[in-house]
């Protein structure tokens, strides 16, 4: 089950130190900021904060088989569907997000909204962000087109352990992803494994 506390954070949006590597995904509209990379904790922890334009929001329900994620936020109000519920999520409050939890966000006031996201473990969560933000076709900006299903399901198979589609069995899923990964060209620099 989800944690919703108050938790005293910064109110105003933190912005990125020189040093620090930034994601953007056009098709969710997501600026991600690295803090802490999984390498900095010997793939312990991986700490990033998430901006997300209004109406912004990742673009699909999902769950981390084998990873926990806490959120706060820091500016704007989110939206957060877990499991069967929703809640509504404010500055100062967190929202921890169980391994195995099917859930989505998104921005759900008028303003950017911000939430400082720590994932446990790390995984290859941060290759999967950069993945997900280079499959973006087209525009450049929210509301870009989707990404080829072929090239998704090679994304899914690839980054397995981090994400996975919710309440369907993992072997379907797999199953179905590997044969719709091979309909499509692949490219030079992404592997399937």
């Amino acid at each position: 089950m989800a944690l919703v506390e108050m938790t005293p954070t910064p109110c105003e949006p933190i912005a990125p130190a020189a040093s620090e590597r930034v994601i953007h995904n056009p098709i969710s509209g997501e600026r991600i900021v690295v803090r802490t990379s999984g390498a900095q904790t010997g793939g312990q922890l991986l700490v990033f904060d998430v901006f997300l334009p209004p109406g912004g929001h990742v673009p699909a329900r999902h769950v981390h088989p084998i990873q926990a994620e806490q959120f706060t936020v820091l500016a704007g109000r989110m939206r957060f569907s877990l499991g069967r519920r929703t809640i509504l999520v404010g500055p100062g409050e967190t929202v921890a997000v169980p391994s195995g939890t099917p859930h989505w966000f998104g921005n759900a006031g008028p303003e950017v909204a911000q939430a400082r996201v720590e994932v446990r473990p790390a995984l290859r969560t941060e290759e999967l962000l950069e993945a997900s933000g280079a499959m973006a076709v087209g525009g450049g900006c929210l509301g870009a087109r989707m990404p080829r299903l072929p090239d998704l399901a090679r994304l899914l198979v690839e980054f397995q352990r981090e994400v996975a589609v919710p309440d369907v069995p993992g072997f379907l899923v797999r199953a179905a992803l590997v044969l719709v990964a091979r309909l499509g060209p692949r490219p030079a620099s992404r592997r399937v494994g």
